[in-house]
């Protein structure tokens, strides 16, 4: 992965995406089934070697580029929630990374729902499930767990909790890529107002398109 601010600001729209999804389906019981698909299918997309690439077009993290631009912003524009979401995953990523027996795990179960996906689709039921039994097996046993907040009836209802899973899987995703194209917490702090302006860039040249 080249290491750009262009490729750590994709990367950071990625996991801005799957989190902000996390949050719909917890609150609301859905979510954008495109934008699912895109965050979906980036954990299937084990060995691409371009950023866009995994997330099958810039165009495919639109609503993750929105996200980010605003939570890169003032404090007054922040979601709090989403920050959680999104600071536990990059801390949980670091420690998945001295995991080798967990790492080894996710790969043959990306590999897995990666073949039935090519037959019936990133958000088959069977995917998702997959997807959702490795981040419980892996992710979910490390410290301290994403605690999502929601509607207890969206919660316990088992197709969302295998989507929200799914999600936050993708977003551990997205936070290893973000590492791999140069991406750090000292530059999340101190390179904010350059990371906004390249995702108003990016929305930009979306909206060119």
């Amino acid at each position: 992965m080249t290491k750009t601010l262009r490729n750590q600001v994709i990367a950071l729209a990625g996991l801005s995406q799957a989190v902000y999804l996390v949050q719909h389906i917890a609150k609301r019981g859905t979510a954008d089934r495109e934008d699912m698909a895109a965050s979906i299918g980036s954990v299937l997309k084990i060995d691409s070697g371009d950023v866009v690439d995994v997330y099958g077009g810039l165009h495919r993290v639109m609503t993750g580029l929105r996200q980010i631009e605003k939570q890169l912003g003032g404090p007054d524009v922040v979601d709090p929630e989403q920050a959680r979401y999104a600071s536990t995953l990059i801390f949980l990523e670091r420690k998945l990374m001295k995991q080798p027996r967990m790492l080894e795990a996710i790969r043959a179960s990306m590999e897995k729902a990666a073949a039935v996906a090519e037959d019936r689709g990133v958000l088959d039921e069977d995917v998702l499930a997959t997807l959702a039994e490795t981040y419980h097996q892996t992710v979910s046993q490390l410290k301290p767990r994403v605690m999502v907040a929601g509607e207890q009836m969206y919660l316990s209802d088992p197709e969302n909790a295998n989507s929200i899973r799914s999600l936050l899987l993708a977003g551990i995703r997205s936070v290893v890529l973000w590492r791999k194209c140069g991406g750090s917490r000292w530059k999340l702090l101190f390179l904010r107002p350059k990371l906004q302006k390249e995702a108003q860039q990016l929305l930009d040249s979306l909206s060119r398109t």
